[in-house]
């Protein structure tokens, strides 16, 4: 059986902080604001693949308003997502991840992105694919306000 589940996470810039996604330290200011480290990338593909799995959101696992996961690594996260997966004795077929930002650009990111979810979920490199693109500046995103993720992945039983 293949089973297919879509994430999307949206968050707001806040130049005090790193900006990571997923799993890579792009720079050490203009990152995004949230309770964990903000990952947007790590936070779509989570939900993505609980959502594969049937087994519910982020929120349910790490909610923002428990004081353990202020600040946490998004690895976290993923792992988690990845266990649930594995404990349904299921396979992460691929990844695929759009991340729609105006700034900063993320092509001379990519590479390193796509291995840093690979080696996260154990996945040769292939399995896993990033892109990037902007909303040529429409929208909050176009006005530089924030960054937007989303993920689909495929699970087989």
């Amino acid at each position: 059986m293949i089973r297919v589940g879509q994430g999307i996470d949206v968050h707001a810039f806040d130049e005090t902080r790193p900006l990571t996604l997923g799993g890579i330290r792009i720079s050490d200011t203009g990152g995004l604001a949230g309770h964990s480290d903000a990952d947007a990338v790590l936070h779509a593909i989570t939900d993505a693949l609980l959502g594969a799995a049937g087994a519910g959101d982020i929120g349910q696992y790490f909610p923002s308003d428990d004081a353990r996961w202020k600040d946490a690594d998004s690895a976290l996260f993923l792992r988690e997502a990845k266990r649930v997966v594995d404990e349904m004795d299921a396979d992460i077929a691929n990844v695929d991840v759009t991340i729609i930002a105006e700034k900063p650009k993320l092509a001379p990111f990519r590479d390193a992105i796509q291995a840093s979810i690979a080696r996260l979920l154990d996945l040769p490199a292939g399995h896993v694919n990033v892109k990037a693109t902007t909303t040529d500046h429409l929208g909050f995103i176009g006005r530089g306000e924030g960054i937007c993720a989303m993920a689909i992945t495929c699970i087989s039983l």
